[in-house]
């Protein structure tokens, strides 16, 4: 697929298949073998150290799972991609092959809850020195950046806030000091952001998302230059965090209808955060595409559509989310996000669980706070399910 005028949608469907298809067959089939052997010793020992394309054993690589590779690959327009078990997996693997001992990394204060614990907790115990700066303060990061760091690490949107960093600011920032610029780009999805585009070094993807979208199969990948990728994966084969052939099928499955479900999603959450904003119960409500939002036009720059994420702080806190909650009908409660259903939950017990109620206060993360992973449904029929959930907490509050 080297047409590069081809649509993400197209891609989509498309992309990275053809070469695995077998027998006349349309779809890739799910490869189940461990091993793959060979009768020519000199062929087996050239696809063992990589010289000729070729399989040896599952943990190191898989036929179904190297069609997943290379559609992400084409979908962010990367030279190379390298897939995992799942997404935190994809995250420390590309942070433990380029960290060592006496390295200084620079992020933001708004990552996943699992990302932060690597920054607060299990990254200084390896003696690298961690600095978390305010999000959306592109000054301060820079400054911090100019100082000198081996990788530079950003989340944007980020969970569960869906605050904007400035990427091709940053990706500047971070290549005048030398800094390897890695961005999660699980919220933004490759159909409305493409880092790699805005300047960034990798791109990682919790695949469990919207990549998959549908809720039922595990995996996190990483994209970018071959020879960046190529030590990522020589790391995980390694250390074994391997992506399941039946995920890989399913994720695979899942992304030929990514282009469609994330223009509904970001469709369903624009109307969703203008209804909030309507309530009466409502503090706030966190949305790029909303012109209250405070990285608004950071987010128009250097996003094709603005997500299906969003959040909603309450007003009464932890009381007011108990009620409200189990009033909807058309919710999950549950802890994952970009699937087809909507889902909702407070971040203390979904992106943020890890946390305290004291870390998560020093994110900015209220008790109060409620995220919302837009599904694909009717918009009417969801925004018609959090008015009578609304209702219903207000009456029990004049009672």
């Amino acid at each position: 697929m080297a047409n590069h005028n081809i649509k993400a949608g197209t891609k989509s469907v498309w992309a990275g298949e053809k070469e695995y298809l077998v027998h006349g067959a349309t779809q890739v089939p799910v490869v189940l073998s461990v091993a793959y052997g060979y009768d020519d010793m000199d062929e087996w020992y050239d696809v063992a150290i990589g010289k000729k394309k070729g399989h040896i054993y599952g943990r190191n690589t898989n036929p179904t799972v190297q069609a997943f590779e290379d559609k992400v690959k084409i979908l962010e327009g990367a030279e190379a991609a390298t897939s995992f078990s799942t997404g935190m997996a994809a995250i420390s693997n590309t942070l433990s092959t380029f960290l060592v001992p006496g390295d200084r990394i620079v992020s933001i204060k708004d990552t996943y809850g699992g990302t932060n614990k690597i920054f607060t907790e299990f990254l200084p115990r390896q003696q690298v020195e961690v600095v978390l700066c305010e999000t959306g303060n592109h000054e301060q990061i820079e400054k911090e950046v100019a100082k000198g760091c081996s990788i530079l690490y950003l989340e944007t949107p980020t969970n569960p806030t869906v605050k904007i960093t400035d990427i091709e600011r940053m990706a500047k920032a971070g290549r005048e000091a030398g800094a390897l610029v890695v961005v999660d780009n699980t919220f933004g999805t490759p159909i409305n952001q493409n880092p790699l585009a805005l300047g960034a070094d990798l791109v990682i993807h919790s695949a469990t998302k919207f990549l998959g979208g549908h809720a039922d199969a595990l995996g996190g990948v990483v994209c970018g230059p071959e020879e960046l990728v190529e030590k990522i994966y020589h790391f995980r084969e390694i250390n074994g965090a391997t992506m399941d052939p039946m995920a890989a099928y399913l994720l695979l499955r899942g992304m030929k209808t990514l282009h469609l479900r994330v223009r509904q999603q970001s469709e369903n959450a624009m109307a969703l955060a203008k209804f909030l904003q309507t309530q009466e119960l409502v503090e706030g409500v966190y949305y790029p595409g909303l012109e209250t939002h405070p990285n608004h036009e950071i987010a128009k720059k250097q996003m094709k559509g603005f997500g299906g994420m969003l959040s909603f702080a309450v007003k009464g806190g932890v009381e007011t989310v108990r009620d409200l909650l189990p009033k909807l009908q058309f919710a999950n409660r549950a802890a994952n996000l970009g699937a087809v259903e909507t889902t909702v939950g407070p971040a203390r017990t979904t992106s943020h669980v890890e946390c305290t109620p004291e870390e998560r206060a020093a994110m900015g993360i209220p008790e109060g706070l409620i995220r919302i992973s837009c599904g694909i449904e009717d918009i009417e029929d969801i925004i018609a399910d959090f008015e009578q959930a609304f209702q219903h907490v207000e009456s029990v509050l004049k009672v």
